[in-house]
């Protein structure tokens, strides 16, 4: 079974787990949590909330329990493990194939069901160009495939998605309600 696909019976503490990750269970103080690139945070606390900043090329992958309240988002930054396996090791959440599945770990941990997931993805932007406007590495367009492919890999459905283009964004997810804010600069562009 894939590690998307596998549930714990476990019940994660507040703590941080290898990566820059954080979960946190239900508590009474609210909490920001500031997700940087190659990391992700999962919460069941319903005032908290998950932000990323300066998503260009990188894809954030929010997921949402509506029934656990359980909210989740990674920010990765490259598509496959093997461009780097140093990297990898050190900070799995970097990329798409090693870090999707340990957001959806930790969760299930949090009590989250698969079944019962609203998947969004947010970012895959080609902010690097060549003189001409082309872009020689479509890394935004590879990020985002390789998000899809995981998910779809693991009959994982896509829900909404704000992808492609030329800004950068940055992203809002409120526990509570699992709503996702996408920003440029000053202005709310979308909510999904």
């Amino acid at each position: 079974m894939n590690p998307v696909m596998q549930a714990t019976d476990s019940i994660a503490s507040a703590s941080a787990t290898p990566g820059g990750c954080a979960i946190a269970n239900v508590g009474t103080d609210e909490q920001r949590h500031v997700v940087g690139i190659g990391e992700f945070a999962v919460s069941d606390r319903p005032g908290d909330l998950i932000v990323t900043h300066a998503l260009g090329s990188c894809i954030a992958v929010c997921l949402w329990d509506p029934e656990a309240k359980v909210a989740g988002l990674i920010h990765f930054l490259l598509p496959e493990a093997r461009i780097n396996p140093q990297r990898a090791a050190d900070q799995p959440a970097a990329f798409a194939d090693t870090g999707i599945p340990l957001v959806f770990q930790a969760a299930y941990k949090l009590g989250a069901v698969k079944s019962r997931l609203r998947v969004r993805l947010v970012g895959g932007a080609e902010i690097a160009g060549n003189s001409t406007g082309g872009n020689t590495f479509n890394i935004g367009k590879r990020n985002l495939l390789a998000a899809k492919n995981v998910l779809w890999r693991n009959g994982v459905i896509i829900e909404n998605e704000e992808v492609g283009g030329r800004t950068v964004r940055t992203v809002h997810m409120t526990v509570d309600d699992g709503r996702v804010q996408i920003s440029t600069g000053r202005d709310v562009v979308v909510t999904l």
